[in-house]
């Protein structure tokens, strides 16, 4: 998984950690056991290191809970969770698909902020109550610190952050349209991120600081993904009323099951030098196999002008079909999520209605933006 390490289960979720938080952590735990040490000279430098640790796995404990705010809102919604991940730059909880309403979106979006703000007010309260001072004061004081910064930080109105989840739910409630709050929000996430990116390089250039190099990272990381969600939305949009038949090839790759293979070879195979594989049909057209050109070399040629299809074709799963009226968007994540090139579609009757593949998606997509520009 784009090399991340799987390191157990969450309430259920598979839970994994990018090779990058490794460094952050590290990071992060020098940091805190030397301010720790700054501000408690008494403190040997192993206990201070022990502490700096500590805090830090705090802290993305206190990440991992925002992710799982976010989760549990879109469990209740019947929204799967794929995964969560840690990496350099916090936390990601990877959702099997959107919310249904602006509503519900909105609240998937708002709930991990609001974990952060909770976390904030019960360090808080932990460190008031108690009287807390030294190294104990210390942390919890950088524990409440930290997860109100995770929470403001997160509610800036842009993509890929929760705020610009929030806004583009907003955007949906107001003008019906799930595509144009995409849209919208991401604007606003790569014009923060482009801010971002100005407060790291203007004082690299007139002063060579790397003081603001972090908000250089966090910049790009903002207009790359902003710029990926706007693009994928209009794939979405592009491709919404559209199903599985409006992208099937035309003169897709299909035998009958009761021709000969001398017939099948001569008609089809020397005529169709780009396929491979073909699709085998009964005499009502209903979808009963599938066959290769390798197929064909178990058989001696002798024997192909008294052999039919049917006796070398092989039986084609019913997960290895699509329905004919199936939303084309739900296709291209299934092609994706399996991996598949291609996939047969047929009707709810069995009838074969052809081939889809990738290529054909691409090019319909290709057609559409060409007749409807944004």
């Amino acid at each position: 998984m784009n090399g991340t390490i799987r390191i157990g289960n969450l309430f259920g979720i598979p839970f994994y950690i990018h090779p990058s938080w490794f460094l952050v952590l590290g990071l992060v735990t020098w940091t805190y056991s030397s301010g720790l040490m700054s501000q408690f000279p008494q403190l040997s430098g192993g206990l201070a290191v022990t502490l700096g640790l500590i805090t830090a796995l705090l802290l993305f404990s206190s990440v991992v809970a925002h992710e799982l705010g976010h989760s549990f809102v879109a469990i209740r919604q019947g929204i799967d969770v794929k995964s969560i991940t840690l990496f350099i730059f916090g936390g990601l909880a990877s959702l099997e698909k959107e919310s249904k309403t602006p509503a519900e979106a909105f609240w998937v979006a708002i709930a991990g902020p609001l974990v952060s703000l909770i976390l904030f007010g019960v360090f808080t309260v932990i460190g008031f109550s108690t009287a807390a001072s030294g190294p104990l004061g210390a942390i919890l004081a950088v524990l409440a610190s930290v997860n109100l910064a995770l929470a403001l930080f997160n509610l800036i109105p842009g993509l890929p952050l929760d705020g610009g989840n929030i806004l583009k739910a907003i955007v949906w409630k107001i003008t019906g349209n799930s595509y144009k709050g995409v849209v919208f929000a991401s604007r606003i996430g790569q014009a923060f991120g482009w801010l971002a990116i100005a407060s790291g390089v203007i004082p690299l250039i007139l002063f060579g600081s790397f003081g603001n190099f972090w908000n250089l990272l966090i910049g790009f990381f903002l207009v790359q993904n902003a710029g990926n969600a706007a693009q994928f939305a209009r794939v979405q949009e592009q491709l919404t009323g559209l199903t599985a038949e409006d992208a099937v090839t035309e003169d897709s790759p299909i035998v009958s099951a009761n021709v000969s293979l001398r017939e099948f070879a001569d008609e089809r195979i020397l005529n169709k030098q780009d396929w491979r594989r073909f699709l085998v049909t009964d005499d009502n057209g209903r979808l009963v196999g599938i066959i290769s050109v390798d197929d064909l070399r178990n058989i001696p040629t002798a024997q192909w002008l008294e052999t039919e299809v049917a006796q070398v074709m092989r039986s084609v799963e019913d997960s290895k079909t699509i329905q004919s009226d199936r939303p084309l968007l739900e296709v291209v994540q299934l092609l994706e999520g399996q991996q598949l090139s291609a996939l047969p579609v047929i009707r709810d009757n069995g009838v074969l209605v052809g081939i889809l593949e990738k290529a054909a998606i691409i090019s319909l997509l290709q057609k559409k933006v060409q007749t409807n520009p944004a």
